[in-house]
């Protein structure tokens, strides 16, 4: 996840504002506090961390879990379909007979046989679900890893410790221990619980979670796509993985199959993360380059490939990467501005701007045909010294503006691409730039740059009768907005062209489902984007990369045609003309409803609607803070942002309203017309209908939610036996429309592996989850709202 937006940091929700908000909680720590690992999991061998050097913060208390009989069981369930048995049982000091009795006794049946590709592509997940479960020692022996991958995956994985709230709970050592008669008992009552409200399918109705993965790596069947417009239309994989891929064969992000259909959705352009230093030679620790060879031999051979099917490989840089302060003891000429235990390369230092041109040099020599470069230089991560604004902290840079500093940056990577005589392009974004020094570094960028600026960012908006700005992220709102407008003007201006990020597929309004089907919004965009002249877009950061009919959406407006037009078009072909026209009427009901979503940057960011219905509920205030796309918690007041808490319940439950609207409409429309239609239309419109009925089911849970939290908090201050039991009665309303709808989604999910996952934070949940959540609301239904009478 890049970093946020300044409306974000403004409302404490940035990396640094996560951290200030969890100081009740101890989350003191920032990235430069984090143990240097930089190198990876390829190299770790130059540092030896033990597991007390892992980052704790004040380490509360975990959350409970009441629903199960002990923790070891939550433990087993929760890891039953994502971990080995035998794995499982090492970490607790169990025997394996041990752990498949409790998962027998508890209803779900044998363990399951868990492939090596499974357990590196949801290591995340793993992680998420026993954070408040296990101590680290135990997490990592359930993981198989030691503490510097970790420690490097907590630092480097997408800001994942920021995603877990800067904090580790103090959990108890998890160890085996026979069960009591009261133990099997409750045993048995869950798996009756099971039996009589969320049964498994049956094997044959079930798609293994990641099979979409295997899916879209197979080459699609031929169809008519787009016509190219030459502008660049680029996107991430839908399930790339963090960590080394260059070095990784085995977790290609960007097979065959998924490059032809992003190719008949319009894409012309992909992009990769990068670390020059893991690219090219890093003059003063050559150890961190060790196998840059190889990276750039597989990068080439990538860019081929991609090549074939008419797409361009992006690199994205943020750089230069900040270094531990041992390493400046002996090289205090490169050292900038210090964050932590870490200090930026100044950018200012001669050498510095050598290494970053030669780096940059090495690669394009190495990769003649790569697309190009884009960057971000005032992120979250700090890199060069004004990146956060602390510029006048360097004895260089104090004597450069802000501009010239970040401005110079991408100065620099245009000597790297002329040194080596390539046609690489080159995108610096806007991303953080303040508006008091924005306009002067446009005009400082090179010649050969093209200016990136995220399309809706300062949007007015009025939600419910609340005004507030878009920061971005949205696909409720249709850009573009007044700041990027600006932008483009003035890179024209200078002569150079202009790029609009937005986000096509989906957005952290909900990214749990591979789209969202808010395709007339989508489309309205591209229109508006025509107009706008620019040279190209960034059709969304991690997440939203799958081979969407929102991708194709706006490939087929850019082309030429009015929104309409290319919303037919895309329909006629992914649903054939018989279905086409019920289906664009759908999108324009799902669009209508998505536009009344309470969007904040707030909201996005530590709303529930990622998680949906699998996000507990607690009968007592957990005490906890929502994190960022992480854990929400029962945090009402992060979840609504601006919104009054009626205001924020109301608007969900509009958007839920009108996708359950649009979606009866679409049955009913189309009832007739399937039996006539072909197999792989009927099948596509079986697919769409799933997103969209999922969609529709985490907006209605996010509003649930609320008003449980609510409900509870009224409850507890009730004054008179009439206010008890109004808000008694809503409570018990609310547990049982969640365990309807955690039922609803756990067969969808069951049916389609696709839901849940987003590339950045693997699955969000799996079925076992929404199947928890049941037991959760039964057991508030039954123990907790019956013993408060």
């Amino acid at each position: 996840m890049k970093p946020l937006s300044a409306e974000a940091k403004s409302l404490g929700v940035s990396r640094r504002g996560f951290l200030k908000t969890s100081a009740a909680l101890g989350g003191s720590l920032v990235f430069g506090h984090l143990p240097d690992v930089a190198c990876g999991a390829s190299s770790r061998g130059a540092t030896t961390l033990a597991v007390a050097d892992l980052p704790a913060g004040a380490a509360p208390l975990p959350v409970t879990c009441p629903h199960f009989p002990s923790p070891l069981h939550t433990f087993v369930w929760r890891n039953w379909s994502l971990v080995p048995i035998e794995r499982m049982a090492r970490a607790v000091g169990a025997r394996r007979s041990d752990l498949v009795r409790m998962g027998r006794a508890m209803g779900i049946g044998a363990p399951p046989r868990i492939s090596r590709d499974q357990q590196a592509r949801s290591y995340l997940t793993v992680i998420k679900r026993n954070w408040h479960l296990l101590p680290y020692d135990q997490l990592l022996e359930l993981l198989g890893w030691d503490a510097e991958q970790l420690a490097y995956t907590l630092r480097e994985d997408d800001f994942l410790f920021i995603k877990l709230g800067s904090l580790k709970p103090r959990c108890e050592p998890l160890r085996y221990q026979p069960p009591d008669e009261a133990v099997l008992q409750r045993e048995r009552e869950i798996a009756q619980t099971l039996r009589e409200e969320c049964p498994a399918l049956p094997a044959r109705q079930r798609e293994p979670l990641f099979t979409f993965v295997s899916q879209l790596s197979r080459l699609p069947a031929a169809r008519p796509r787009t016509e190219p417009t030459g502008k660049l239309s680029f996107c991430y994989s839908y399930f790339a993985l963090y960590g080394d891929p260059l070095l990784e064969p085995e977790a290609d992000p960007y097979p065959e199959g998924l490059l032809a259909r992003l190719a008949q959705a319009g894409v012309n352009g992909v992009w990769l993360q990068a670390v020059l230093y893991k690219l090219a030679p890093f003059p003063w620790e050559p150890d961190r380059s060790a196998q840059h060879e190889i990276r750039l031999k597989n990068l080439r051979q990538l860019v081929a490939r991609a090549r074939q099917h008419g797409i361009r490989l992006f690199l994205y840089l943020n750089e230069p990467r900040m270094m531990p302060l041992r390493f400046f003891e002996d090289r205090p000429q490169l050292k900038g501005v210090v964050d932590g235990d870490h200090a930026a390369l100044c950018t200012s230092a001669p050498e510095v701007q050598e290494y970053m041109v030669n780096a940059v040099a090495t690669i394009c020599r190495a990769v003649p045909d790569l697309g190009g470069f884009f960057s971000i230089t005032a992120s979250e991560n700090p890199t060069n010294c004004w990146s956060h604004g602390k510029g006048a902290q360097c004895p260089l840079c104090r004597q450069r503006t802000p501009a010239e500093v970040i401005a110079g940056v991408s100065r620099l990577f245009a000597e790297g691409i002329r040194r080596a005589g390539t046609n690489t392009e080159l995108i610096a974004w806007d991303w953080g730039w303040n508006d008091a020094w924005a306009g002067d570094a446009i005009r400082q960028l090179p010649a050969e740059a093209a200016l990136m600026s995220v399309s809706e960012w300062r949007l007015p908006i009025q939600r419910g009768g609340v005004k507030t700005e878009v920061g971005e992220y949205s696909i409720s709102a249709i850009g573009p907005g007044p700041r990027a407008t600006q932008h483009w003007q003035l890179a024209r201006e200078r002569g150079l062209r202009a790029i609009a990020k937005i986000q096509a597929g989906n957005t952290w309004e909900l990214s749990a489902v591979p789209y969202i089907p808010a395709v007339e919004n989508v489309a309205r965009h591209a229109e508006s984007l025509r107009g706008a002249d620019v040279s190209g877009l960034m059709l969304g950061w991690t997440l939203g990369g799958y081979p969407s009919p929102n991708l194709e959406v706006v490939a087929e407006t850019l082309a030429g045609g009015s929104a309409d037009a290319a919303m037919r078009r895309v329909a006629e072909r992914r649903f054939g003309p018989r279905l086409a026209p019920a289906v664009v009427e759908a999108w324009r009901g799902f669009s209508s409803a998505f536009r009344e979503f309470p969007y904040h940057i707030g909201v996005v960011y530590s709303g529930p609607q990622q998680l949906g219905p699998a996000n507990l509920l607690w009968g007592e205030p957990t005490g906890y803070r929502a994190t960022m796309v992480g854990f929400p918690y029962d945090d009402l007041n992060a979840w609504r942002a601006v919104y009054p808490p009626e205001v924020f319940i109301q608007q969900l439950n509009r958007v839920a309203d009108g996708f359950d609207q649009a979606l009866r409409l679409l049955e009913s429309a189309t009832a007739e017309l399937q039996p006539k239609a072909l197999p792989t239309h009927r099948q596509a419109l079986e697919a769409e209908a799933r997103v969209a009925e999922a969609a529709m089911i985490h907006f209605r849970s996010a509003a649930n939610q609320a008003r449980f939290v609510m409900a509870r908090g009224a409850w507890s201050g009730a004054k008179t036996p009439a206010e008890t039991d109004s808000h008694r009665a809503e409570l018990r309303c609310v547990l049982n429309a969640e365990i309807a709808l955690a039922r609803r989604l756990f067969q969808l999910q069951s049916r389609d592996s696709r839901l849940g996952f987003e590339a950045s934070n693997h699955y969000f949940y799996v079925p076992c989850d929404l199947q928890e959540k049941i037991l959760n609301c039964r057991h508030l239904l039954d123990h907790w709202l019956a013993a408060q009478g």
